[in-house]
Formats: structure tokens, C-alpha cells, sequence
């Protein structure tokens, strides 16, 4: 198996809290289209084409592209994969961008999977973040979407935002499980450096809500989507059953992915490549018949640390045999070891050869991947 993620870097503006790579103007999007299918030509040797299972075209906000710029993308995109093995195609769109037309030309592409950044039911919070929509039109976009047969749909949703309260929050939580759409992403707001947001902050224009009440608005948004019938699957994911992110376990799972696009990562399954975060320079490069990666080779303990980071976060967990299959006896005994000491603590819970967080682990997980992973070559 494999996927293919294309980073769109367009937007109509940038919302205060985002540090994606970005530009607010479409002038070169009929060029960007155009560089993406060249690059995936150039690149389509990294990974298994005829075996692509996942599309994930993320942002940015794609939805900035025209229905005929989708289109042409996916059509030659499908000119060089298998398109009847792939199972999943997801767009991320933004609320304000949605209409019947545009949402009937994104089905006729294929995309089979919509996930829509809500953040928020409030409007008071999303003028705070400059999003560009309103809980009205995010309620009416998510209707249009139905309309239009896309059924398969993700919201995001974002806990201590500016205004935010615990009772607010709340309200957001549960307009979403009323709505019963199929996935649910949460994340809590993070002050990235270089953001409009973080520069209110340290001029103490907003204040940063606080550790415990973060956790509180946790508990409360895993106690209501499981009353709600959803399963938690990572960290930050909730899920109706068998409405799981393909794309997303794929790289969880350490399943092979290609990046196309300005800012665009890939990984095939030893090295990682990284395009340049900047669109001036992708469209050169690709323009002048050059692909545009870095190219960084990861130590084993790199890759075990990695694996530890992403699969510890899901609620499978690690399997032992794994660690020991990939990375020998002494490192999958040292890690029964260190990992034993959180089974004791009722923090990870152990099932067979597998360990996987608690409830009450998951409040602590920061720490305890930090404790389970290696710092450089045992040698």
C-alpha cells in the first residue's frame, strides 16, 4: 500500500494560529497544477503507483482551486495511478467556500472524503482566530456537502482558543456529535512561533488558557463523542465505526506516502524528503525539469522513535514482537522494560504483547514517549 498527499499552499487569508505553509493569492495556480503533475512524473519510481490506496489533498486550503483546476489534477493524477485502487480521496475545505456547484464538481473528480476546518461553533471564537467563517455557514456547508452525495466527512475542531470557556467549548462538542458526522479531529490550540497569535500573546492581548483547563475540556470532549458512539482512535481522532482516516493510519502505520506540492514531506518507509516551504523556488525547480526534495536517511533509532511517537498515540498501541522484529532483542527488551513501569502505574495498559495508553495515560503521553524513546546509537 501507499498514498499520495498534496499540499495546496492557498489561502484567502491566514488565520492567527496557523504556521502551515501558506500564500494569500491563486495567481499561480493554473502553474501550481501544472508543477504538481510534473512532479509526480519525475517522482513516480519513489513509491508504488498501482499500489496507491490513499489521496489526500490538504493545505493551505484547497478548496482555493478552481472545480476545473481540481479537475485537471485529478485527471492526471488518474493518468498515472490506478484510480480503482484507491479507496479513500479527501479534500480539506474551508466553510465559506462551499456551494452546490463547487461541492458537485469535487464529487465528479472522485474525492469520496471531505474534511472541513469548523474549529469552532462559536462565532465570538472564530473572530478571535480570523477565520473567515461563521457557525452559520459551517452548518449550511455541511449540509450542501450531504447534498451533493459526499457522506464520508471530517470536521476539526480546536479546544483553548482565545474566549474559549469550558462551557463553550461544551457547546462546540456537542453541535458536532449532534450533527453524527462521520470523523472528528480535536486539537488543542498551539502558539507556534512566528504567528499572528503568538505575538498577541506576548504582548498580552490574549491570555493562554491555562494546563488544567485544557485537560478539563478533554475529558469533557472524550466523555461526550464516546457517549455519542464514537471510537477514539489516536490521540486527537474520533471516529463513527469503520469511518477511520485511511490516509492518516496509513502514515501512523508507517505505510510509504509521497508529497507533492511547496512544504510537501514524503517517506518510503527509510527515507524521508522534504519540499522546499516555499513556492517561488518549488515552481522553479520543477519548471526547470529538477526535483525539489532535501533528502534525509534516518537512523535506526531515529525510526524506532518515530514509531514510538506515532503509534503509542493510537489506541493499538505497540506491538513488542514488532519492536523486536524491526529492531532487534535488546531494543525491544529495553522497552518491555521502561514501558512495565507505566503498566504498573495504570498509565498503559498491556494486552498480550501489545501496549496501548490508558484514559489515564493519554493525559501524560508527552512524557512517557519521551521516557520510551532512544536518544542516539546504543553503540
Amino acid at each position: 500500500m501507499a498514498g499520495i498527499y498534496i499540499h495546496v499552499p492557498f489561502c484567502k487569508r491566514r488565520c492567527s494560529y496557523c504556521d502551515f505553509y501558506s500564500v494569500v493569492s491563486t495567481a499561480d495556480a493554473d502553474r501550481y497544477v501544472s508543477a504538481l503533475l510534473a512532479e509526480l512524473r519525475m517522482r513516480r519510481d519513489e513509491i508504488m503507483l498501482d499500489e496507491v490506496h490513499t489521496i489526500y489533498i490538504g493545505g493551505g486550503t484547497p478548496s482555493m482551486l478552481s472545480a476545473e483546476q481540481l479537475r485537471r489534477l485529478m485527471s492526471g493524477i488518474a493518468e498515472m495511478v490506478d484510480i480503482d485502487k484507491v479507496e479513500e480521496v479527501t479534500i480539506e475545505v474551508n466553510p465559506d467556500d462551499v456551494d452546490s456547484e463547487y461541492m458537485s464538481n469535487v464529487a465528479r473528480c472522485g474525492v469520496n472524503r471531505v474534511s472541513m476546518g469548523v474549529q469552532s461553533f462559536v462565532d465570538e471564537e472564530l473572530k478571535a482566530v480570523n477565520r473567515r467563517h461563521d457557525s452559520r455557514q459551517a452548518l449550511e456547508a455541511l449540509k450542501i456537502i450531504a447534498d451533493c452525495g459526499i457522506d464520508n466527512v471530517s470536521i476539526d475542531l480546536i479546544y483553548g482558543l482565545p474566549k474559549q470557556t469550558l462551557a463553550t467549548w461544551k457547546q462546540s462538542v456537542c453541535q458536532a456529535a449532534r450533527l453524527h458526522v462521520n470523523h472528528i479531529s480535536a486539537y488543542c490550540l498551539s502558539y507556534e512561533e512566528g504567528t499572528a497569535l503568538t505575538r498577541l500573546r506576548d504582548r498580552g492581548v490574549i491570555e493562554e488558557t491555562d494546563e488544567d483547563t485544557c485537560v478539563e475540556m478533554y475529558n469533557c470532549l472524550c466523555s461526550i463523542l464516546k457517549a455519542a458512539d464514537y471510537e477514539h482512535y489516536e490521540i486527537s481522532n474520533f471516529a463513527l465505526p469503520g469511518k477511520y482516516s485511511r490516509h492518516n493510519s496509513a502514515y501512523w502505520d508507517g505505510t510509504p506516502y509521497l508529497g507533492l506540492g511547496a512544504a510537501a514531506h514524503s517517506f518510503d518507509g527509510e527515507c524521508r524528503r522534504y519540499n522546499p516551504a516555499n513556492l517561488k523556488v518549488y515552481l522553479e525547480k520543477i519548471e526547470n525539469g529538477e526535483v525539489a526534495y532535501q533528502t534525509e536517511t534516518e537512523e535506526w533509532w531515529q525510526q524506532y522513535n518515530e514509531m514510538v511517537m506515532v503509534k503509542l498515540r493510537t489506541k493499538w498501541g505497540i506491538d513488542l514482537q514488532d519492536v523486536e522484529r524491526r529492531f532487534g532483542k535488546q531494543v525491544s527488551d529495553d522497552f518491555e522494560r521502561k514501558i512495565k513501569v507505566y503498566v504498573a502505574s495504570g498509565a498503559v495498559l498491556n494486552t498480550g504483547t501489545c501496549y496501548a495508553l490508558s484514559e489515564q495515560g493519554v493525559m501524560i503521553s508527552d512524557s512517557i514517549i519521551r521516557e520510551l524513546m532512544i536518544v542516539d546509537d546504543y553503540s
